[in-house]
């Protein structure tokens, strides 16, 4: 608990402040600390009065964001008094005009960038979240220092995230994790990514957190040493050749590390990569950076062998976010793999603080065209996306900005740069909106690809028109830009808009014929089964026929009448019922009742919900439910992407929600095996599932090559505490060598 005492708050406000002119680098004068020196003390006077959910004078944070502006970013005296002042008008009676009047348009229109949206946004599609964001990416594209202090401010919140509670914590932790740490990836700030990044996983799944951070300081000795023993002879070598270095060891982040954990299906102790060096070059003039980088790698390989599939040259063509270096992984005398970071000391700079940072500070022209060339492709997408709602700009946004980036060249060598997963229809269309409603094809590097050919760096693309062609719906489903997208929809809406009518008064009619009542419910219902996400798309093809009555009736009446129940995959007859009950009755008791949830907040009673099988959470597993105007109520597990995308946008629709204990229902979940391929393997599995552990199986998938199984079964568990242990029991069956619950469950 928090004690107030105001005399020690003074002097800790003040030491705050002496730390934050100490870290500043840039002041040209006394005018610059005159101006900074004002601005603090309309800080502390206008926030005098509040606090902070820790009991904590809420002054301490605008100085604190203040202070990461300065130190972690670089930025100057305009940014430190803007930081200073982000929360003045929103909290306060001050306003943007006496901001002008005191300091000047300049600060005002900043901090008029980062003063939040006031009010309630209604709209069924709408969110206050993503409109927020909008507004600070149209501020953003006319100055970038904006984007810089919302991330020192979301990186200090982040850091006192622990005084609120659980609900502010997970829609802020997702928020983070979706919108601002790709952002500070995509401005070169690596150290607050990282930070964020790890943040928003400790209070999203505190529990695996602990768990992997645990892991790391048990082995953090045994680290220690190795690096040791492994940066001796680099030393040499790189003495012998006379380069003037610096080594910095350097371990993987928490997050990076389950980050890698999950997209690989690795356990902790098998990730390799888990500690690497980096070495900075001193003292070298811009014009030989490269040479003296390889003069490095040179001697490096000297001393251990490279895996030259993993050698990569960010030099010669830097990442979107102006990254340069060398990067190289060598076999250690102990037979581990390493990674190695080769840089110079301007690149060392940049890649930690960001390289716009680093220009207003160093002048440095190059990285300034490279910060103006995102900066034109953030209003290209504004102007694209003039009219769009704002969730769907906030995911064009991500998709398209904070994406890795490809090089391809024209069929006269003109470079263009498009994000990574970009197809042959995302080029067309970046040359010209005709050429991509036209496309029927393209060569790459003179071989015929079709349109949805996903490009890489150094292709040469030409593009194949005809002018029979007109953009196809299905061109949605695999462009990557959102110029492609936004002139696609462009043209399918002139088409379609003339079926909508039509569509409407089919889908009436179908749903007259099986009793059921044409609302949004409904209507929303059938567009996921479908996986149709626009209603003008569902219309135009009710319209001509590609959805007929059949499909409606098979999806909407599904499971009412337990005729679904007839096409579940039952290939083993096991079961925890009597001899004298079928697996089907058996199945049909446990499942036809609802999973039942208690929705905390007294305002939500008697809700219309449905448990999203994008993740398909269980008993045991934490969970979060969305309440969307127009919906049913969506329930997630907390670590779902799905989840974390619409905390991250729909966080004031969020329900508290546990589950409700009732032995009788089961839940389907997935486990993924995999083994050697040996004589029993199956009956083994499925005797300790359904024998040992009764469980009830629905499917069993299995695919076998040279002599490794690869397993899919899923099966009807109580609670996710039955799950865990039945994957503890399986891992100790010797032939079984992985057994892990997939995040993304495979019902087919």
């Amino acid at each position: 608990m928090y004690e107030v005492n105001p005399e020690e708050e003074k002097k800790e406000i003040i030491k705050k402040y002496r730390n934050l002119l100490r870290v500043w680098k840039t002041p040209k004068g006394v005018k610059d600390k005159w101006m900074v020196r004002k601005a603090f003390n309309l800080a502390v006077e206008a926030h005098s009065d509040m606090r902070r959910k820790s009991g904590e004078p809420y002054v301490y944070h605008p100085i604190e964001v203040a202070t990461i502006a300065a130190e972690d970013i670089g930025l100057g005296r305009t940014s430190i008094i803007a930081a200073l002042l982000h929360d003045v008008v929103e909290d306060t009676d001050y306003t943007l005009s006496d901001i002008h009047n005191l300091f000047d348009d300049t600060t005002a229109k900043i901090i008029d960038g980062l003063t939040k949206i006031e009010g309630i946004i209604t709209y069924e599609n709408d969110s206050i979240q993503a409109e927020n964001f909008k507004k600070i990416i149209y501020t953003l594209s006319e100055d970038v220092r904006v984007i810089f202090i919302k991330l020192a401010d979301r990186l200090h919140n982040m850091r006192t995230l622990g005084a609120m509670p659980r609900n502010k914590q997970l829609k802020t932790a997702s928020e983070t994790s979706y919108i601002y740490a790709p952002l500070a990836h995509r401005l070169g700030l690596n150290a607050i990514k990282s930070e964020l990044e790890d943040l928003a996983f400790k209070y999203s799944q505190p529990t695996l957190y602990k768990t992997i951070e645990n892991k790391v300081k048990s082995n953090q000795l045994s680290y220690d040493v190795f690096i040791k023993n492994f940066i001796h002879p680099i030393e040499n070598s790189l003495k012998k050749h006379k380069v003037n270095f610096e080594i910095k060891p350097f371990q993987r982040t928490i997050y990076s590390l389950w980050d890698k954990m999950h997209r690989e299906e690795l356990s902790f102790e098998e990730v390799h990569g888990v500690f690497g060096i980096r070495i900075i070059i001193n003292d070298t003039q811009p014009e030989n950076e490269k040479v003296e980088c390889l003069k490095v790698y040179s001697a490096i390989t000297d001393v251990y062998r490279p895996n030259l599939s993993k050698f990569k040259d960010w030099i010669s063509m830097p990442r979107a976010n102006g990254y340069k270096a060398l990067h190289a992984t060598v076999m250690s005398h102990e037979g581990k793999w390493v990674q190695i970071q080769i840089r110079t000391q301007t690149m060392d700079d940049i890649a930690e603080r960001g390289y716009a940072a680093y220009y207003k500070i160093k002048g440095d022209t190059e990285e300034e065209s490279g910060l103006d060339k995102w900066l034109n492709r953030i209003r290209q997408l504004l102007k694209d996306n003039n009219e769009i709602n704002a969730l769907n700009f906030v995911d064009d946004f991500k998709r398209n900005l904070f994406a890795d980036e490809i090089y391809v060249y024209t069929p006269k060598g003109e470079l263009r740069t498009l994000p990574n997963l970009s197809t042959a229809l995302d080029f067309a269309y970046s040359i010209h909106t005709d050429i991509g409603n036209k496309s029927i094809g393209a060569k790459v590097n003179h071989k015929l690809v079709p349109l949805n050919h996903k490009l890489k760096s150094g292709d040469q693309v030409e593009v194949i028109t005809s002018n029979k062609q007109t953009p196809k719906t299905e061109w949605l489903g695999f462009v990557a830009t959102a110029r492609a997208k936004s002139r696609i929809e462009e043209a399918l809406k002139l088409m379609k808009r003339a079926h909508r009518q039509k569509g409407i008064k089919k889908l009436r009619s179908y749903f007259k014929q099986l009793n059921i009542e044409h609302n949004k419910t409904n209507v929303w219902k059938l567009q996921q089964k479908l996986n149709i996400p626009s209603l003008i798309n569902l219309y135009y093809l009710i319209d001509i026929g590609s959805i007929d009555y059949k499909k409606v009736k098979s999806l909407m009446t599904d499971g009412e009448k337990g005729g679904w129940l007839s096409n579940i995959k039952m290939p083993f007859s096991f079961s925890k019922q009597s001899p004298s009950k079928s697996l089907s009755d058996s199945l049909e008791d446990t499942l036809k009742n609802k999973p039942e949830l208690v929705f905390l907040d007294p305002k939500n009673k008697d809700l219309n919900y449905v448990v999203s099988n994008c993740c398909n959470p269980i008993p045991g597993d934490e969970v979060v439910s969305f309440s969307i105007p127009g919906k049913p109520m969506q329930i997630h597990r907390i670590n779902c992407e799905q989840a974390v995308r619409l905390m991250s946008q729909y966080g004031n629709r969020m329900v508290k929600t546990k589950w409700k204990k009732n032995e009788s229902v089961a839940f389907l979940s997935a486990i993924k095996i995999q083994g050697i391929d040996t004589v029993g393997f199956i009956n083994n599995v499925t005797n300790i599932i359904s024998l040992e552990f009764k469980l009830n199986i629905r499917s069993f998938h299995l695919e076998s090559s040279g002599g490794i199984i690869d397993a899919v079964v899923m099966v009807y568990v109580p609670d996710n505490e039955c799950l865990n242990k039945l994957i503890s029991r399986l891992k100790k069956v010797k032939e079984i060598q992985k057994v892990i619950r997939p995040e993304r469950p495979n019902f087919g």
